[in-house]
């Protein structure tokens, strides 16, 4: 027999196959895909959320810095720090443990979470006295060292909470 006339015909191969519809593993895939992405914008949120009281006390530190160049009153300075120290506080810690405290025990309290005690023994002990002196008298107490010990303890998360 001749090989030129066997009738044979080419090979025929099947069509490729689709990407739609997806197979069951990659619907699994695609869902918890989806799932980990909610959770981890979930989470961000929540975090930022827990930052805010935090980065509108340092906003408002900020400002008071700068009206304290312009005015250069002391005591309005001292005031306006101390309400923003007990307003964040507030917001990160319990009402009950906070807002009775005065004097010392405010002092010992916004240290306890510090490296170093730069409230009860440092600096920013002047909070204590610096709203209630005359401005002419308050020349001894270093505006400079408070509010960095402010800004240190509106940085440090309250209990050890981020």
């Amino acid at each position: 027999m001749d090989p030129t006339q066997i009738p044979l015909r080419d090979l025929h191969l099947p069509d490729a196959i689709g990407w739609w519809p997806l197979a069951p593993g990659w619907w699994l895939v695609i869902a918890l895909v989806v799932i980990g992405l909610g959770w981890l914008l979930r989470a961000g949120l929540r975090r930022r959320a827990r930052g805010a009281a935090r980065r509108h006390a340092l906003g408002q530190l900020k400002q008071c810095r700068s009206a304290y160049a312009e005015h250069g009153n002391p005591v309005q300075l001292g005031i306006e720090v101390s309400e923003i120290l007990r307003r964040t506080m507030l917001a990160y810690a319990p009402r009950s443990d906070v807002a009775g405290l005065t004097g010392d025990e405010w002092l010992a309290w916004l240290d306890r979470d510090l490296a170093e005690p730069r409230f009860s023994q440092g600096p920013g002990r002047g909070l204590l006295e610096l709203p209630y002196r005359d401005p002419a008298k308050a020349g001894d107490i270093d505006i400079e060292n408070l509010l960095a010990a402010v800004k240190a303890r509106l940085n440090t998360p309250v209990g050890g909470r981020a």
